[in-house]
């Protein structure tokens, strides 16, 4: 198993248990192969934050790093996990269920910060057009409200409230954010950091994207 997926594990046994340690892996994509982004679509690494700007917001400085490979263009799911939960719930541990099968673009970091124990995520995916984007937020929307009603939504997403736009789960001291801007679907996931981290990260990478 991968770093990435088994930070994907450790980010969500964080709701219950907390996350300790990382485990090495391989990198997602080779240094060598070059970005591609389909004509007329978001580049969405230009929208992403930088690892020094996630350091100032953050406050941690130095000691804010990258997770090693979690910072990919593939989404990963981690099946066992995602068949060990309710269908609705499956987003939580699958990339594929969370931005469905229509993403043109897509990249996902992830940071850690040791001293805290504290972790935060940022990822946005790129759709052809803001109609097939709506359709995808729509879908995770449907699936998180019922997760969150089911025999597991507790414990795994915790409180949800969201509208139009935007989605937020919040179970202990971790969360998740979504927003939709445009043709563009963004993430930000969080343990332990204050509320104010995942508000700043979002709104400097809702800045970016164009149009909406």
């Amino acid at each position: 198993m991968t770093v990435r997926a088994a930070v994907a594990c450790c980010a969500a046994a964080a709701l219950l248990t907390g996350c300790t340690q990382w485990v090495d892996g391989a990198p997602l994509r080779a240094l060598s192969e070059p970005p591609y982004t389909p004509p007329g679509i978001v580049d969405v690494d230009r929208i992403m934050l930088s690892q020094a700007q996630i350091q100032a917001i953050t406050g941690g400085g130095q000691d804010v790093t990258i997770i090693p490979s979690m910072d990919g263009k593939a989404m990963v799911d981690v099946e066992p996990l995602a068949e060990s939960v309710p269908r609705d719930c499956r987003f939580i541990f699958a990339e594929t269920d969370t931005f469905g099968s229509d993403v043109e673009d897509f990249h996902k970091t992830s940071f850690q910060y040791p001293p805290r124990r504290a972790l935060v995520s940022e990822g946005a995916a790129a759709y052809r057009d803001e109609g097939t984007a709506r359709q995808a937020f729509n879908t995770l929307s449907t699936a998180v409200h019922r997760c969150a009603d089911g025999s597991m939504g507790a414990g795994l997403v915790g409180e949800v409230d969201g509208d139009a736009q935007s989605l937020r789960t919040r179970a202990g001291r971790c969360g998740r954010d979504y927003r939709l801007k445009a043709s563009v679907l963004v993430e930000v996931t969080f343990c332990t950091f204050p509320e104010s981290v995942p508000e700043i990260v979002m709104t400097n990478i809702l800045n970016r994207i164009p149009g909406g």
